[in-house]
């Protein structure tokens, strides 16, 4: 099953759990699940990868197009509990500078 939770944390901040490889399948999906999240008022987002076992390049345009999206309601989108095949791809992009990890989501959550 290829699905993205959704969990608020906050009035502003809300945790998405994209399930699965994050390819062309489920990227449009993650993009979608981001604007709405977006337009609901959670401005603030944060994915959690740690159920990602795979990403590609649609996945990594579903992140930029989360964080521009984000950025643009005045918010951020970060990247947390990333495994080591998409800390891979992210180091090898170096997105990861622009998409900076966290350990865990707490800590993602928590800096301001």
């Amino acid at each position: 099953m290829i699905d993205v939770e959704t969990e608020g944390v906050a009035p502003d901040t809300a945790v998405l759990r994209p399930h699965g490889r994050l390819n062309m399948v489920l990227a449009p999906r993650l993009r979608e699940v981001v604007a709405t999240t977006v337009q609901g008022g959670r401005s603030r987002v944060v994915v959690d990868l740690s159920s990602t076992d795979f990403m590609d390049s649609s996945g990594l345009g579903a992140l930029i197009a989360g964080l521009k999206t984000a950025r643009q309601a005045g918010g951020d989108l970060r990247i947390a509990s990333v495994p080591e095949q998409v800390q891979t791809v992210l180091s090898l992009t170096n997105l990861d500078r622009v998409l900076r990890p966290h350990g865990t989501v707490e800590q993602a959550v928590g800096e301001r």
